[in-house]
């Protein structure tokens, strides 16, 4: 097959929207003929990748300088698409890109899939701090979605956020899958080093946008009485987002920026897996993702996690079984963690539980993409 993967976000951005795009894209590549179309960005030598990326001219967004907003009417751009003769055109995306997508299917006559990944209400309500707007956003996207002639989402979760905001149609649920790996002790020694962490000390790992949407306060308020209450830790904030500086601001206010480390963005897979390994306790308390790769990476790491009651991430969680489910208040999460950061014999016992539940493998889930993109073309 011949297949056009669309999205707004790619490499080098870290989030997961732009994960997943490229893991569909590596992994399909292996057996199919696979474009990747999204914005221009340094992504260092193309030649490692086993897909062709077509870029079109983008500009550093404003707001927020991790994304890109694109401009397809950049010329040689067009000429390079109009040679490309997809089967299959799958948009992960409802914006600049995901709209390409559409166009490219329409004018080609092609079948169009449409992954919904994301709540966009929460994130145009933080952009625009006004309701009417956000619902006229929200109104957009439903609009996207009935333009795409099967839609997808990652969750149940996702299924019924979807649903909230109007869409009327069928979604399928295609989950993401994870590289299944054994992390070397030597990735979590070069981790250890890198970051000059003290292992003594029990330490709680964050992977994610540094953006207030993902409920960060609430573990800061959580490590904050765990400080006030005598408890010795180490708080690892990986990532990057347009509210760090308003976050340090808040751990020096809660008197927590002497145990947290802020690493910034992780490119390096071995050292991020290594983060994974050396973490007694993955905390990722976020009711704004529609799934959580994270959660399945730490997994992959024997590293056990916290989730919020309700939310995606819980999906994949049995409550001290293999990680722990708490409810959205500082008490919660709070007891969580004084119960547990020191049991070093339990958190071990739940981080192998989760290895051997959470994580399914990217050659399963793709292998099922497969399918169902040929049963789409076929019927198309």
């Amino acid at each position: 097959m011949k297949i056009g993967q669309f999205s707004d976000s790619f490499l080098p951005i870290v989030d997961g929207v732009g994960r997943v795009a490229f893991e569909y894209s590596k992994h399909l590549a292996i057996n199919n003929d696979v474009s990747v179309i999204c914005p221009m960005k340094d992504m260092g030598n193309r030649g490692q990748f086993n897909f062709e990326v077509i870029d079109y001219f983008s500009k550093e967004l404003l707001i927020n300088k991790q994304y890109e907003l694109g401009l397809t009417i950049d010329p040689h751009y067009r000429r390079i698409l109009d040679m490309k003769h997809f089967d299959i055109v799958h948009v992960h995306t409802p914006f600049i890109a995901g709209i390409e997508g559409i166009r490219y299917a329409k004018e080609n006559n092609v079948p169009v899939v449409g992954t919904f990944h994301s709540k966009y209400h929460d994130d145009f309500l933080q952009i625009t701090k006004s309701e009417p707007l956000a619902d006229f956003g929200t109104d957009a996207i439903v609009e996207f979605y009935n333009h795409c002639d099967e839609v997808w989402t990652v969750s149940k979760y996702a299924a019924e956020t979807l649903h909230s905001y109007g869409y009327k149609g069928d979604i399928k649920i295609v989950e993401n899958g994870i590289d299944i790996r054994n992390i070397k002790n030597t990735c979590a020694n070069k981790a250890k080093a890198m970051f000059n962490i003290n292992t003594k000390k029990p330490t709680l790992l964050y992977v994610g946008q540094i953006n207030w949407k993902k409920n960060i306060k609430l573990i800061l308020d959580a490590c904050s009485k765990l400080k006030e209450n005598g408890f010795d830790f180490n708080l690892l904030l990986v990532g990057q987002g347009p509210h760090e500086k308003e976050i340090k601001k808040t751990c020096k206010q809660l008197n927590i920026l002497d145990k947290t480390i802020f690493t910034g963005p992780i490119n390096d897979q071995e050292l991020l897996d290594g983060l994974y390994k050396l973490a007694d306790l993955f905390v990722f308390p976020s009711d704004y993702d529609t799934y959580a790769m994270v959660v399945r990476e730490a997994a992959i790491a024997k590293t056990a996690s916290v989730v919020l009651r309700n939310s995606a991430p819980s999906e994949a969680i049995k409550n001290n079984k293999n990680g722990f489910i708490c409810d959205n208040n500082v008490d919660s999460l709070y007891n969580i963690l004084r119960k547990n950061i020191y049991d070093r014999a339990k958190l071990k016992k739940l981080g192998e539980a989760a290895k051997d539940t959470i994580p399914v493998s990217w050659d399963e889930i793709i292998n099922d993409v497969e399918r169902r993109y040929k049963k789409i073309i076929s019927k198309y």
